[in-house]
């Protein structure tokens, strides 16, 4: 029971890291001397020093260190990246033991860091809080087994099924979901690397498509859809505040500052070409923010991880529908008196 005590606090110290380590992992280390815990330390940063290395600096009697045992989430690293190699270091320091949660599926680690620390006669155990290590880095895993970002879908809808009003007033704009899920919908963006729209949701209501309500430690990438440039260019997505990709049939206006364009083909299906763009650029996880039209692409397509909906109290009475999905496996949880139903697609629920 030991192992699952300090692997937890390895997840528990990970879990610092979401939205500011991409294109990392996230990873806590833990050292344990006599059951006690000497050190310990996360990954805060990509380029930035890992979790072992952290754990290790704040061991105060770096002599303990050859009587300890090392406990990781992740597979130790064994290649040269930003940062040495995790492995080369914990044999230099001649740490006896290291117990990690799952194996590394970055082709370029994926069981080598293991190899090489046995091979240095270091006793490695492998596999503890495995679901747990899987399901913490989802999106890590999802875009290295899968070759494709980690997609999480995410809409408001009235009470009566509408994602927005048949007229809309941007004056007096109807606000379906309450100000505590926006700011939850504000938290989940700085977690993910990216935030993906069609044409008509920043036609319809000119989005900014940034963190504003919640610690800004990470902006996500902007992901628009423009086949012909229909957006005005007076639009938010433009402000160059950051970085944004428009995917289109041709370059719409000249490359600049935080602005990118991917053509497409439109006239076959583009979300496998959105995908493979998304993969390629090693964006790891998506936010599929509408509109109804481009979340609906997804969910026929089966090609979805998390659905994210909130179920407001107004009632619109015509407008847009939500789009269409499958709830009976929906967990509902309740935001002040919004409904928020969390829902994982089952058929895509394997990260290996």
């Amino acid at each position: 029971m030991r192992h699952e005590l300090y692997m937890q606090r390895c997840l528990d110290l990970a879990k610092n890291g979401l939205g500011t380590t991409y294109p990392n992992p996230l990873v806590g280390s833990v050292i344990v001397h006599k059951d006690t815990i000497i050190g310990e330390g996360w990954h805060r940063k990509s380029g930035e020093p890992h979790a072992e290395v952290n754990a290790v600096n704040s061991v105060k009697n770096q002599a303990l260190l050859a009587e300890s045992t090392i406990y990781v989430n992740l597979e130790p690293c064994s290649h040269f990246g930003k940062t040495p190699p995790c492995s080369d270091m914990i044999v230099r320091l001649g740490i006896p033991k290291v117990v990690i949660g799952t194996v590394d599926p970055n082709e370029k680690v994926a069981g080598k860091g293991i190899e090489k620390l046995r091979a240095a006669g270091i006793e490695v155990i492998v596999g503890i809080l495995e679901t747990e290590c899987l399901e913490l880095n989802r999106r890590f895993f999802t875009f290295h087994n899968k070759k494709r970002p980690y997609i999480i879908l995410k809409w408001a809808e009235s009470a009566d099924g509408f994602i927005a009003p048949a007229v809309k007033d941007q004056r007096n704009p109807v606000w379906i979901s309450n100000p505590a899920s926006r700011q939850l919908v504000h938290k989940w963006r700085s977690e993910e690397a990216s935030i993906l729209v069609g044409t008509q949701t920043v036609i319809d209501d000119n989005p900014q498509l940034n963190v504003r309500d919640w610690a800004e430690i990470n902006q996500p990438i902007r992901l628009v859809i423009d086949k012909s440039g229909k957006i005005p260019s007076a639009s938010y997505i433009f402000d160059n505040k950051q970085q944004t990709i428009i995917f289109s049939e041709k370059a719409l206006m000249p490359e600049r500052e935080n602005l990118i364009f991917e053509v497409v083909d439109f006239s076959t299906g583009i979300l496998p070409q959105l995908l493979e763009i998304i993969y390629n650029r090693g964006i790891q996880s998506v936010i599929v923010e509408g509109g109804n039209r481009t979340l609906q692409s997804f969910i026929n397509a089966g090609i979805w991880d998390e659905a994210r909906i909130f179920i407001g109290e107004p009632t619109l009475g015509d407008g847009t529908k939500a789009p269409e999905l499958d709830r009976q496996n929906a967990k509902e949880f309740s935001i002040d008196r919004d409904k928020l139903l969390m829902i994982r697609n089952h058929d895509q629920h394997h990260y290996f």
